[in-house]
């Protein structure tokens, strides 16, 4: 008994941003995404037009959204450097708040890497174009698609936040909508092909995954501390105390004790 209080006045290890159970279909992912990233990359490399998966997409999205021009616009701004910025932020200050500090690392470390991989890695390389800009990746979609991805791997792994698996798909999948949403504005725009979005979550998500197996990894892992408060009272009660205390001493009839009548 004494043991088993002492071992309940510990905190628990910190949980990582993948669980054991979510690695697998996490790992798939991220080559999913890599292997969709290269093959478009390839396939669309020094490209000037669009190609027919493209035509096909596109002409679609256009005809669908092409009499909401305002509205479009006000989506795309989701995606713009400003307001993934401020989104960032917010996700960052809900993990402290929360004291997720792997996910205060995921989020801190992923938004820009993966900015930073579609703007001055893959678009110069890829060199795809649309009226005279490179398109491919979309950096909007990317932008968006990041934050998404790390708020789906905070809601997989959160040891703290006691929400139903059911709500927790929900909020991821509300997360992936908004990011899409974004690459349907940018398409019916006119402002990337339909293959650029897909290249742009494509990113986001690989930047995300990879990032967390990396902070699984390397990151440091906690030894149990006890409770504050409850450091004294599991001290006393640990069984390092209990095997240390003295036998109370017993005596024995006949030595020392008075007969009993």
């Amino acid at each position: 008994m004494p043991q088993r209080k002492w071992q309940q006045a510990l905190r628990p290890v910190p949980r990582p941003l993948l669980p054991a159970a979510v690695r697998p279909v996490a790992a798939a992912a991220l080559a999913s995404c890599v292997a969709v990233t290269a093959f478009l990359g390839v396939w669309f490399a020094h490209h000037r037009q669009a190609g027919w998966l493209d035509h096909a997409v596109d002409a679609r999205v256009q005809a669908s959204l092409g009499d909401h021009q305002a509205a479009l616009n006000q989506v795309v701004r989701l995606g713009d450097l400003t307001s993934v910025t401020v989104l960032t932020a917010a996700l960052l200050v809900a993990c402290a708040v929360a004291r997720r500090w792997r996910g205060v690392v995921l989020v801190a470390v992923a938004v820009p890497a993966a900015a930073s991989i579609t703007e001055f890695a893959l678009k110069p390389f890829i060199d795809r174009t649309l009226s005279g800009d490179l398109s491919f990746p979309s950096g909007h979609t990317t932008g968006i698609s990041t934050l998404a991805a790390a708020i789906a791997v905070l809601l997989a792994g959160s040891p703290r936040l006691r929400v139903p698996a059911a709500l927790r798909v929900l909020l991821a999948l509300g997360a992936y909508a908004v990011a899409a949403a974004v690459a349907a504005a940018l398409v019916g725009l006119g402002m990337h092909y339909f293959t650029d979005t897909v290249g742009g979550a494509a990113v986001g998500a690989a930047v995300v995954l990879a990032a967390a197996f990396v902070i699984d990894r390397f990151a440091p892992r906690e030894r149990q501390r006890p409770v504050p408060g409850a450091s004294a009272s599991a001290a006393r009660s640990g069984p390092e105390h209990w095997q240390n205390q003295p036998r109370p001493r017993t005596s024995s009839p006949g030595r020392g004790s008075p007969p009993s009548t």
